[in-house]
């Protein structure tokens, strides 16, 4: 049973989380682009305030830890580490797709794969799969959408597909096996019982030389000149 603070900056969402033993006690977050640098501390300053709470007070503080927006998790990993440093609280980092395939699969307990879809841009999507039990069955990777995608494991399995990736496969799969949950956007509230199991099971991450799983790298690019 564990005080954790939850943060979620890994796409537009800017979400934080105070749970108590895995269930929520409040949350604040903003759908309104990426400016989690500005809005993440109020967040965090405004839940503790409320609640009446100093950081020190907190049993851990986690983090979701990617894949993402490259941006929005150093952010949030910055966050998290300069919390647990100053108050010398562990720190538990959080996969990204894990807890949003739990949050899912909890809530439809349906004996079938369940596969969360975040977007990397044109036709690509981070994702992975996982069962009812939150176990892995496919590991998380960066994958090019096409009517074929998945196809072996759909011929096996009804899978759910959610996430604000799942779009881009939606109206090119065929199969009856596909299925599709929309609305369902990465959040603090889908981390609170994954922090809590972390918690328990004592895994924490170092707070000194944890990085966010940013599964590709950042590549920065340049305005092309002007030729007049």
């Amino acid at each position: 049973m564990a005080l954790i603070l939850n943060i979620d900056t890994s796409t537009s969402i800017c979400s934080v989380a105070l749970a108590d033993s895995g269930e929520i006690t409040t949350i604040k977050e903003s759908n309104k682009g990426l400016n989690h640098s500005i809005l993440l501390g109020t967040f965090i300053d405004e839940i503790l305030c409320e609640k009446q709470l100093d950081v020190h007070q907190l049993d851990a503080v986690a983090v979701s830890m990617g894949p993402g927006s490259y941006t929005g998790l150093r952010i949030g990993v910055s966050m998290a580490k300069g919390l647990c440093f100053g108050a010398g609280k562990p720190l538990i980092a959080v996969p990204t797709l894990q807890a949003l395939a739990s949050s899912v699969a909890t809530e439809i307990n349906e004996n079938a794969l369940y596969c969360p879809m975040l977007d990397a841009r044109r036709m690509e999507v981070y994702t992975a799969f996982f069962d009812r039990e939150n176990r892995t069955v496919v590991d998380t990777k960066a994958e090019i959408i096409n009517a074929d995608s998945f196809s072996n494991l759909l011929t096996e399995h009804k899978i759910y597909f959610f996430g604000n990736g799942s779009d881009k496969i939606r109206n090119i799969l065929t199969s009856p096996n596909a299925h599709f949950i929309a609305n369902v956007e990465t959040s603090a509230r889908h981390m609170t019982q994954l922090a809590e199991q972390l918690f328990t099971a004592q895994q924490f991450a170092d707070v000194a030389y944890f990085e966010p799983f940013y599964l590709k790298d950042f590549i920065a690019t340049t305005p092309k000149k002007k030729i007049i």
